[in-house]
This record gives structure tokens, C-alpha cells and sequence, in this order.
């Protein structure tokens, strides 16, 4: 996702996490290009219900720190 560098975003973005019982494994952000206001954020969940992702992931498009789409990558384990 796309949101504003500037303090309270994450917290707001990890309360909608918590709230629909997310666990967060790793997450990143990386530092805004020089002159812009704006970061990208990566962040892995645990294993997860789907519809409760597309919920959270809903919520927080509505933000007004965030800018456009969460885009979100389903991970498959393959064979063990």
C-alpha cells in the first residue's frame, strides 16, 4: 500500500489488522523518494481468513492517509 509518511498511519492501519484478527509476521516501509510525502508499506500476515483480509483491506483503502489500492498477494506453501 501507498500512505502518508507521517506519524499515526501504521497505527491506524494495524488497529483494522487486530480488530479482524490478523497477526502481522514481517512488514516493511520504505523511506519516500526524495521531495515526496507518501511511503509504500509491505506487510506478511499469518495465515488468515480471506474475507476477513478483504474486509480489513476495505477499511483501509478508506483512509485518508491512503492513496489508491492496497494491492494484496496471496503466498502458497507448496508441497511439504
Amino acid at each position: 500500500m501507498r500512505a502518508m509518511d507521517k506519524p499515526g498511519v501504521l497505527a491506524e492501519v494495524t488497529k483494522i489488522l487486530g480488530d479482524r484478527q490478523i497477526s502481522i509476521d514481517a512488514m516493511m516501509q520504505k523511506e519516500p523518494q526524495e521531495g515526496e510525502s507518501e511511503a509504500d508499506i509491505v506487510i506478511l500476515t499469518h495465515v488468515t481468513v480471506e474475507k476477513n483480509m478483504d474486509a480489513a483491506i476495505a477499511e483501509i483503502e478508506v483512509l485518508p492517509a491512503i492513496d489508491g489500492n492496497v494491492i494484496k498477494i496471496r503466498m502458497e506453501e507448496l508441497g511439504k
